[in-house]
């Protein structure tokens, strides 16, 4: 058996598969985000590990025969998040997350050091850790200079599980701190925000053994001893792995809390200038391009709070047949924008609302406002050099027929469904897991699901999508000095 653990932002999903890769049990606990000013967004590292505890005790009510057989375990988690501790592995102040924008005056000192980019092939974004750890330094000193290691959401978990200062690659290009071409610390950049090598966690690849796991851990939920942990992955690099996007050409869309375009590349492909992310894959001598948006399904979920009916009944309203667009644009920068804007101040808006703009109408602007922002990022990684000729949907949104119809009319291309499964990230750490444990080949392990169902484009829409899209990309420039 081999165990997947997935730090979300809002839960932490424990996955148990067995040596074909079949699910066996999956465990949940929950988590909060804090937001004690606009803009900000921490949680408390503390709470992920009584997370963690909570989904594998749910594993081991369940399935504890099949808990107790464990090999190895992989990791996921939210990436970008700067989790700050001292010399004696103590937490020093709560971790800032990646939709936290608070570091956008110090991500655009950075980002205009062309250092930045000519070494980890992307703009230093405020949501990255690097200019997070600028900020600490300017505003909470004291802290700062305590800071013994800088780890991730998920490597932070890797310490209390094995004891291990480990990060792998995919997790690490996210920080603005690794030179993503050579997958190495840039001892320059960080020597840019006050730091030294010696203050972040050691490289693995994410197939790569990194660290064993506690013996009390081990003891407390039913495993036996030297339960191997993989280097792991960052959260959409784990679903990649999970979806079986790990060769040149394929490509997947994730409708969660954000939204991403992702296409796996077999070289190096970075153009900053475009806001994509290049960054290494989570298997060897892979490197994978996102283009991502800040509010996907988070956009649908404002939606809801506001109007007071739940994302499915909104949804529902719709139907599944596609509409044309009716003139009402909605803008998803609830939280400032990244692909292909770099926008942390920018924020959402409705546009062209009328009498006759009822609830259905905004909801179906609200969903044709995040397609369209999944066009800017295709267009983007376009530019960059990527060719993708059809999608996988995964995440939350991808339940919608019509959120998917919407997307394959705007990107002019099939949108495949997945059978039944769950192959997103928690499922990736366990496949990286038992790449780690038993040393198979990773690409005969990350492989694609099954095709349940594809969406094609509705081609009697095409030119009225393409002219909303047009009114969409028109509106950032005429707001954003407003």
């Amino acid at each position: 058996m081999y165990l997947g653990l997935d730090l979300g932002t809002s839960s932490v999903k424990a996955m148990l598969i067995d040596d074909q890769q079949r699910v066996i049990g999956v465990g949940h606990a929950g988590l909060t985000v804090q937001r004690p000013h606009p803009g900000w967004s921490e949680q408390a590292p503390g709470d992920w590990l009584r997370a963690t505890e909570e989904a594998v005790a749910a594993l081991k009510a369940s399935h504890p025969t099949e808990l107790a057989a464990v090999k190895g375990i992989g990791l996921s988690g939210h990436m970008h998040g700067a989790t700050l501790i001292d010399a004696k592995d103590r937490v020093l102040r709560p971790c800032i997350l990646w939709n936290d924008t608070r570091s956008h005056a110090e991500a655009a000192a950075l980002d205009a050091d062309p250092r930045f980019r000519a070494l980890t092939g992307n703009i230093v974004f405020p949501g990255f850790t690097a200019p997070k750890l600028a900020w600490v330094k300017n505003n909470e000193p004291d802290t700062f200079a305590k800071v013994a290691k800088v780890l991730l959401p998920k490597d932070f978990l890797r310490l209390w599980l094995t004891g291990e200062y480990l990060s792998d690659m995919s997790d690490s290009a996210g920080t603005s701190w690794l030179d993503t071409g050579k997958r190495a610390w840039s001892s320059e950049l960080l020597e840019a925000t006050g730091l030294t090598v010696e203050q972040m966690p050691g490289l693995v690849e994410g197939t790569d053994r990194a660290g064993t796991l506690r013996a009390e851990l081990a003891e407390k939920w039913g495993l036996g001893s030297n339960v191997v942990v993989a280097g792991g992955a960052g959260d959409n690099a784990a679903s990649a792995c999970g979806m079986g996007t790990v060769a040149e050409g394929q490509a997947f869309v994730s409708l969660g809390t954000s939204g991403v375009l992702f296409a796996a590349n077999a070289s190096y492909l970075p153009k900053p200038e475009s806001a994509v992310h290049a960054f290494c894959h989570a298997l060897p001598k892979t490197w994978h391009q996102m283009g991502v948006i800040l509010s996907a399904t988070d956009a649908l979920n404002w939606h809801s709070t506001v109007t007071g009916k739940s994302a499915g009944e909104l949804t529902g309203e719709l139907g599944d047949v596609l509409k044309a667009p009716t003139g009402v644009t909605f803008l998803p920068y609830l939280s400032g924008e990244r692909t292909p804007h770099n926008d942390a101040k920018i924020r959402g808006a409705f546009i062209g609302l009328g009498h006759e703009s009822d609830r259905v109408v905004l909801t179906q602007a609200v969903l044709e406002g995040v397609t369209f922002a999944i066009r800017d990022s295709l267009e983007a990684l376009k530019s960059a050099g990527t060719k993708i000729s059809r999608v996988t949907a995964i995440g939350g949104g991808s339940r919608s027929r019509y959120w998917l119809s919407s997307i394959a009319t705007a990107l002019d291309m099939p949108v495949d469904i997945p059978a039944d499964g769950d192959f997103g990230a928690a499922f990736g750490a366990a496949r990286l897991g038992l790449i780690a444990a038993t040393g198979a080949d990773p690409l005969s392990v990350c492989t694609a699901p099954q095709t349940a169902e594809t969406v094609e484009p509705v081609k009697a829409l095409s030119s009225a999508y393409e002219a909303a899209y047009g009114r969409y990309r028109a509106l950032y420039p005429a707001i954003r000095g407003i």
